[in-house]
C-alpha cells in the first residue's frame, strides 16, 4: 500500500510539472526593473501556456498583460504550450557618440531579462525573449535559437500585443496600404477606433487622460525582416502586430534561415514618459541598433542645401529655367552667398528620365542629359565651397550602385537622395541596410524619400544622415493638408523615430483664409517666423532651405537661414502638447537656438530659460509681424534687466513662430 501512495503521489507531482504549461515554470511571474526603478516589466504564462507581459511606469500600468508569439506559414503558432526552461539577467550602460542629430553623446543603460522558452508538445520548439527595461521605455524581440529540425523557416504573422488598461487617445497614422511612403496625418481618436483591419503605421502615440503619461509604439533595429504595423484588437484596447507581406508570396512575411547564434526579430519598443516632450528628447530607438559599422566618419558633414524642385522653375535672370547648368549653377551661388554647405540637383539630371515605381529599368544614373555637365557643376559647386547631392530613382540605383556610387566618389559628390520605395517589406528592408552599407564604402551620404519610418539604423551606419517618410511641405504644391496642427504633431510622432526631411523654408506664407494652392512658387499656411523655427524644432542634419534664392534675397528672416546649424551637441524640449504647440532648445557648441512653434491658435507661451545656467547671453531673433509674410527682430541681453522678466515670453499668432539665438558674450 506505501509503495502505491509513493507511486500516487509522483504521478500527481509529474503532472503537477508538465499537465499545464504555466505551472511548471517556477518563479513566475518575472519582474525587470529599470536601472531607477521608475519602470517595470512583467513577464509570465497564462494558463494556455502563452508568454504575455505587462508594462507599468511610476506605478501606474501602461500596457496590461498582452500575449506574444511567432506564427509560421508551416509548423503554425509558437505561442501556446509552453514552458519556461531557463533566464538569465543582464546589465549595460554605455556611452556612445553620435556623428549627427539632436545630441552628441547617447546613453545605451538597460537591465535585460532572457526568457527561454519551449514547447511542452512535440516538435518542442524552442523560443527565446529579451525584454530590456531603460528609464525612458521598454523593448522586447523574439529570437530562435538554432535547434533541431528548424533551419529555414517563413514567417506568416508575429503575435505581439499592446493592449491599455482604458480607451486612451492616440495619434495614428491610417495608411490603409502596405504601398506607403508614410506620408500622411497622425489623427487624433481614440483606440478603440482601431478596427481589426486596420493598417497603421508607426509610431502609435497614445496619452493619458489627465495627460500624466505618454507613451510611443515603435520598432528599432530593423533588418532581415519586414515593417510592423498596427490592426485593432478584437476585444479590449490597443493594438497588434502586422507584417508587412513580400511581394513574391503575400501569405509570408519573411524568409529567414536559423544559424549561427539564432534569428532574432527587430525590437518592439513602448517608449514611456511623464511628459511628451521628453519622448523627443529620447535616443531610446538608436540605442536598441549595433554601435557604427564605420572606423572613420569624419567625412560626415551635416549642413544645409539649396534645392531647384521645390520652388518650381523660377530663376530670376535665367533665360531658360530648368535642368540645366546655368539653372544649377545659380542655385551654387545662392548656396554660396547664403553659406549653404550643399546644392541638391533633383530629378532630371540622368538619362532617360524616370519616374515612380513604373521607373525605366534602362535609366543610367552615371549618364546625364545633354544639358548637364556633372563633373563641370561639381568644380563649380568646389571652387564656391559648395558640394553637390544627386537625386536618384530606387529602381537604377538598386541595379547600378557598385558601379555610379564610386564614379560618383570619384567626381566628388556628396550625398545622394533616393526615391520611391514605397514600401517596407522584407525585400525592400534590405536595400535600405544595402545602399547605406554600399555609400559609406564611397563616402556618400544618404537621404533616402518615399521612405518607411526609421528605426535607428543611422547609428550603425551615420552617413545615413536623414530620410523622408513624412508629409513635408512638398504637399503644399498641390493639397491644402499641411496644416499648423500637423506641422505642430510631428515633433511627437513621426520625430521621435529620428531625422525627418520636411524641407522646411517656404517664404510665400499665407493665412489658412488666404492659402492657394499652386504648384510653382508654392504659398504655406504657417507665419514666416514658423518656417524660421521648423530649422530648430524640425530634426534633420541635412535640411533644405527649400524655396528658390529670389524668395530669399532681401527679404525678412532670412539671415537666420545662414547661421542655424542642423546637428546639436543638445536637445531640451522646454514645453508642448501634441499637436498644439512646442517650444524646444538646442545646443551647438557655447550657442542655444530656441524655436516655439503653435497650431492654429494665437497664444502667449512662457518657459523658465533654466537651460541657459545663469550665464550672460546675447540674444537675437525674429518673431511674428503683423501680417505672415512679417517677422518682428529681436535683439536682447540675457540675464535680462528685472528679476520679474525672468521667463521667455513668446506671443505667438495663428500658424506661428519664433527663434531665438543665444551667443555667450
Amino acid at each position: 500500500m506505501r509503495k502505491i501512495q509513493v507511486l500516487i503521489l509522483l504521478l500527481i507531482m509529474i503532472g503537477a510539472c508538465y499537465g499545464n504549461a504555466s505551472a511548471q515554470s517556477e518563479g513566475l511571474p518575472l519582474k525587470l526593473l529599470s536601472p531607477d526603478k521608475q519602470l517595470e516589466v512583467t513577464v509570465a504564462l497564462n494558463q494556455q501556456g502563452t508568454p504575455v507581459y505587462s508594462i507599468a511606469y511610476r506605478k501606474q500600468p501602461v500596457i496590461e498583460q498582452s500575449t506574444l508569439g511567432l506564427e509560421f506559414k508551416q509548423g503554425g503558432l509558437l505561442s501556446k504550450n509552453l514552458r519556461v526552461t531557463s533566464t538569465r539577467r543582464d546589465a549595460h550602460d554605455e556611452t556612445y557618440a553620435l556623428v549627427a542629430g539632436k545630441a552628441r553623446q547617447a546613453r545605451d543603460h538597460y537591465n535585460e531579462l532572457i526568457v527561454s522558452l519551449e514547447g511542452s508538445q512535440a516538435p518542442q520548439r524552442k523560443l527565446d525573449l529579451i525584454f530590456r527595461a531603460y528609464d525612458d521605455g521598454a523593448a522586447f524581440r523574439y529570437r530562435l535559437p538554432p535547434q533541431t529540425g528548424l533551419s529555414d523557416i517563413e514567417i506568416a504573422a508575429e503575435r505581439s500585443q499592446f493592449r491599455f488598461p482604458t480607451d486612451l487617445t492616440c495619434w495614428a497614422l491610417q495608411l490603409g496600404s502596405f504601398t506607403t511612403s508614410y506620408e500622411g496625418e497622425y489623427d487624433r481618436l481614440t483606440l478603440s477606433r482601431i478596427t481589426p483591419n486596420a493598417i497603421v503605421g508607426l509610431p502609435l502615440v497614445v496619452q493619458a487622460r489627465d495627460e500624466s503619461l505618454t507613451v510611443a509604439i515603435s520598432e528599432a533595429d530593423l533588418q532581415d525582416y519586414a515593417g510592423m504595423y498596427f490592426t485593432g484588437l478584437n476585444s479590449g484596447y490597443g493594438v497588434a502586430s502586422r507584417l508587412s507581406p513580400r511581394k513574391d508570396d503575400p501569405s509570408i512575411a519573411v524568409r529567414a534561415r536559423v544559424s549561427g547564434d539564432g534569428f532574432r526579430t527587430p525590437w518592439r519598443v513602448v517608449m514611456v514618459a511623464s511628459k511628451p516632450g521628453k519622448l523627443i528628447e529620447s535616443t531610446l530607438i538608436m540605442n536598441l541598433n549595433p554601435p557604427s559599422a564605420l572606423d572613420d566618419a569624419s567625412w560626415i558633414r551635416p549642413g544645409k542645401s539649396a534645392w531647384d524642385w521645390w520652388s518650381g522653375p523660377i530663376a530670376e535672370g535665367i533665360k531658360q529655367v530648368g535642368m540645366n547648368d546655368e539653372t544649377m549653377k545659380y542655385y551654387i551661388d545662392f548656396a554660396s552667398e547664403f553659406g549653404l554647405e550643399y546644392m541638391l540637383i533633383d530629378a532630371g539630371w540622368y538619362t532617360p528620365i524616370a519616374w515612380g515605381e513604373h521607373a525605366d529599368l534602362k535609366a543610367d544614373i552615371t549618364k546625364t542629359v545633354a544639358a548637364i555637365n556633372l563633373p563641370e557643376l561639381v568644380d563649380y559647386g568646389r571652387s564656391r565651397k559648395v558640394g553637390i547631392w544627386v537625386w536618384l530613382n530606387w529602381v537604377p540605383t538598386n541595379n547600378q550602385m557598385d558601379v555610379a556610387f564610386p564614379y560618383y566618389e570619384k567626381l566628388g559628390i556628396k550625398g545622394v537622395k533616393v526615391d520611391f520605395m514605397d514600401r517596407d517589406d522584407q525585400e525592400m528592408v534590405a536595400f535600405f541596410h544595402r545602399i547605406v552599407k554600399t555609400a559609406a564604402k564611397y563616402h556618400l551620404m544618404v537621404d533616402l524619400h518615399g521612405a518607411y519610418k526609421p528605426t535607428g539604423l543611422a547609428r550603425t551606419y551615420p552617413n545615413y544622415i536623414t530620410q523622408e517618410g513624412v508629409m513635408g511641405a512638398e504637399y503644399n504644391k498641390w493639397s491644402a493638408r499641411v496644416t499648423a496642427t500637423h506641422n505642430l504633431t510631428l515633433p511627437f510622432t513621426r520625430m521621435l523615430l529620428g531625422p525627418m526631411d520636411y524641407t522646411p523654408g517656404g517664404f510665400r506664407n499665407a493665412t489658412r483664409q488666404d492659402f492657394k494652392i499652386q504648384n510653382t512658387g508654392p504659398q504655406v499656411m504657417t507665419t514666416r517666423a514658423q518656417q524660421l523655427a521648423m530649422y530648430v524644432v524640425y530634426d534633420s542634419p541635412f535640411a533644405c532651405v527649400s524655396d528658390g534664392p529670389a524668395a530669399y534675397r532681401n527679404q525678412a528672416g532670412s539671415e537666420f537661414l545662414k547661421v542655424v546649424p542642423t546637428s546639436w551637441d543638445e536637445t531640451r524640449v522646454l514645453a508642448g502638447e501634441i499637436g498644439q504647440y512646442i517650444v524646444i532648445a538646442r545646443r551647438h557648441g557655447e550657442q542655444w537656438y530656441v524655436g516655439a512653434m503653435t497650431n492654429e491658435q494665437a497664444r502667449d507661451i512662457q518657459v523658465l530659460p533654466d537651460f541657459l545656467g545663469g550665464k550672460s547671453y546675447l540674444i537675437t531673433g525674429f518673431a511674428d509681424g503683423a501680417a505672415p509674410t512679417d517677422v518682428r527682430t529681436i535683439n536682447s541681453s540675457f540675464p535680462f534687466s528685472s528679476p520679474r522678466e525672468s521667463m521667455l515670453k513668446f506671443n505667438l499668432a495663428s500658424g506661428g513662430g519664433c527663434v531665438l539665438r543665444f551667443s555667450p558674450k
